[in-house]
Order: C-alpha cells, then structure tokens, then sequence
C-alpha cells in the first residue's frame, strides 16, 4: 500500500507510525480491515492496541513467509510490564458475530494446545510449529470474532493465550527468537486481560527466560522478579518452584548468588510438596525432573560443579525423562559438566547416549549441544570413543 510522492496513497512513514502505535490509521481503516480480513472495530476510542487483531497479524505474516526472523530486543521484553488492557474481552463479548462460541469451542483449542505441544516436546519446535499457526489464524480467529458472553471470551482468551505461548517456545526452539519474543508478548497480554495469572506469570517466564540466553541481563532479572511476585499468589507448587528456579537462574547470570541460592532453595522446596502427575496448565507440566535439569544448571554457573552433576543425574536416573528432546539436552548438559570435572570417558559416554536420543530431533537446542560438543572433541586425547563421536557429528552434519 505504501507508495512515495503521490496524492491518495500512502507513504511508507506513515505505515512507520502505525506500526509502532504513533497513529491511528482512521481513514485507511476500513481498507486494512479489508485486506487483512480483521475486525478492528472499537480500537480507535480505546487507549489500548487489540491484541487479537495484532496477533492474528503477527500469525498472518507468520503464514506467509516462514522464513522471516524478527529481531529480539530487550525493549519487546520489558513491554509485557506495561498495564494490560482491562477492557479488551468485555469489548469483544456480547457483539455480533459470524459464528457462537462456546466451552466446546474453548476445549478443542485446549486439545490442539496439548496435542501440538506433545509433538513439539517430543521431536523439536520445527516439526509442527506451522500447524499451530495456521490453526491459531484460521479456525481460533473465527471463534474470537464469533458471539460469546463475557465467562466464555475469558476462557477463549486464555485458552487462546497457551496456543499463542506454544508457538512462541516452537518459534525458539527453532532458532527465531525475534518471533518467538512477540508471541510471547501477545501471550502474556492475551492471559492478562482474561485475568489468569498463572498464564500471565507463565509467559513472563518464557519471556525472562529467553532474556537470560540473548544476554539481557537487567531485562531477565526484572521480568523474573515480576513473575514471581505474581506467582506468590499461587497455591500451585509447580508453579512456584517454576517461576523461582527461572528467577535463580536469571540473578545466577547477574552474578548475585545469594539470591540464587536461597530462590533454589524455595524452588526445591515447592517442588517436594508437588505431585509427580502433570496438571492441565503450562507450569503444571513442570516435572521434577525440569526442575533437577534446571537446578543443575543454575549450580553450574554458579561454579558448583559437583551439585550440579549431582542434579543432571536425579533427573535423568531418578525423575526420568522420557521426551527425547528433553533427554538429548540433559545428556549434552550433563556432558559438558563432567568434562569440567576432569572425567573424560564419562563425558564422551554420555555424549554418545545424546547423539542416540538425538536423532530426527528438530531443535535448536540440539543443535546448539552438538556444536558444544564438536567444537571441544579436538582438544581431548585420542581415544576409540573420542573417534566415534566424530564420526557421527560428521555423518549428521
């Protein structure tokens, strides 16, 4: 739409400024929602940009080329302090629609959230990362321009918030960090104006998280520290020990142990009093043994190497995890940490158990484990097991 130096079309600084929420395109307006098919009616009285329609735009472009990689800044981050738009469902309930919307409604896109998670956890981001998106822009679309009542719109919100959440780690997983910050971003507003805390609390995790492992540090410790304070009004354990141990691994990266230390200590404490089957929610999935991966970890930047060997083993001997994605990057983990230790026959025996669980695994995690790996083998003694694994980082290179 964008043209220069010509009466009735638009300029591209124009297009800036509705980007970045400068302007309101109020003559353009119906044109837009025409050819991107959206409803953005009631968006120019209200102070709050529509998550919904800017979501469905971010899948839109998602759809359309897969291959586009947003940059990550700390700036998209800290945008999920900002207050929520506390009007957003009320505005979106009890209007016309094509289509009514009920708890069916709402269930299936729980159902397709945990269907396309367990492919995802188990086989890497990259493998249905698509799916969910254009599951998210055309048949989750039309529920939330449908007829609902207000109960029903808090649900498709929510339930809406995990599908967007899921696509945002599938976007990570696969390398694009840029992308897979907004989605989070829209996750955490889309949980926030449903008024779910626990999602809200779960997205700014993600976000903190990633945070941490694009080295905005100052970023991480403040979207952790938010989480956990919303956290605290939890009874869920998973939950606690969850959004704690992100929080400890965030001031473990600011160099503050104290704070780490005793955040492990409440994490491990919240994580004993939680029962080993998964419960419905993201955070209820947090299984004893993330929380012993995550834990060793924290242990090991902080310099305690023994503890931190002493948590890979609990979670792959005693918690067992058995998604060989999140496996193979323990085993990478618990690798490199024996390696530090000095034991370089068990470092290269656990490395080849993770090329084993591995295999036909879609993620950038792994692919990050295995440059790890090949980037170290060359300066350690020749040896049969030394040899083998080379061979095999040839033959999947």
């Amino acid at each position: 739409m964008a043209r220069w130096g010509k009466a009735g079309f638009l300029d591209r600084q124009q297009v800036y400024r509705w980007e970045t929420e400068r302007r309101v395109p109020t003559e353009w307006l119906p044109f837009i929602e025409q050819v991107l098919q959206l409803d953005l009616s009631g968006e120019n009285e209200a102070p709050f940009a529509d998550t919904v329609a800017s979501v469905m735009c971010l899948g839109g472009r998602d759809v359309l080329d897969r291959r586009q990689f947003l940059t990550a800044s700390a700036a998209v981050g800290l945008a999920a302090l900002d207050l929520p738009d506390a009007e957003a469902v009320t505005r979106r309930a009890n209007r016309p629609g094509p289509v009514a919307v009920g708890m069916g409604e709402v269930a299936a896109v729980r159902t397709m959230t945990t269907t396309l998670g367990d492919v995802a956890s188990e086989l890497g981001g990259g493998h249905a990362r698509h799916l969910a998106v254009r599951y998210l822009t055309i048949d989750v679309k039309r529920w939330l321009d449908g007829r609902y009542a207000d109960k029903v719109g808090r649900e498709l919100f929510a339930a809406t918030s995990e599908l967007v959440h899921l696509i945002g780690w599938m976007a990570r997983d696969e390398g694009n960090h840029g992308l897979s910050q907004q989605y989070n971003l829209y996750s955490y507003r889309l949980a926030a104006e449903a008024g779910e805390n626990e999602l809200a609390a779960t997205a700014l995790r993600g976000l903190a998280d990633q945070a941490i492992d694009l080295g905005h540090i100052p970023t991480a410790v403040r979207l952790a520290e938010a989480c956990e304070q919303r956290g605290r009004k939890l009874t869920n354990p998973k939950a606690l020990a969850y959004y704690r141990n992100t929080f400890a691994r965030a001031a473990a990266a600011d160099g503050d142990h104290t704070t780490a230390a005793k955040l492990l200590t409440f994490a491990q404490t919240a994580i004993e009093r939680a029962p080993t089957q998964p419960g419905q929610s993201w955070a209820s999935h947090y299984s004893h043994g993330r929380w012993a991966h995550e834990a060793g970890m924290i242990h090991a930047q902080m310099g305690s190497l023994a503890a931190a060997e002493e948590h890979l083993h609990l979670a792959l001997d005693i918690h067992g995890l058995d998604r060989k994605r999140t496996r193979a990057i323990v085993l990478a983990d618990l690798g490199h940490v024996q390696l530090k230790r000095g034991n370089i026959a068990q470092a290269l025996a656990t490395w080849s158990e993770f090329f084993d669980c591995a295999d036909g695994v879609q993620s950038v995690r792994i692919n990050d484990g295995l440059t790890n790996i090949a980037a170290r083998l060359p300066g350690l003694p020749d040896s049969p097991a030394a040899a083998e694994l080379g061979e095999r980082i040839t033959a999947r290179g």
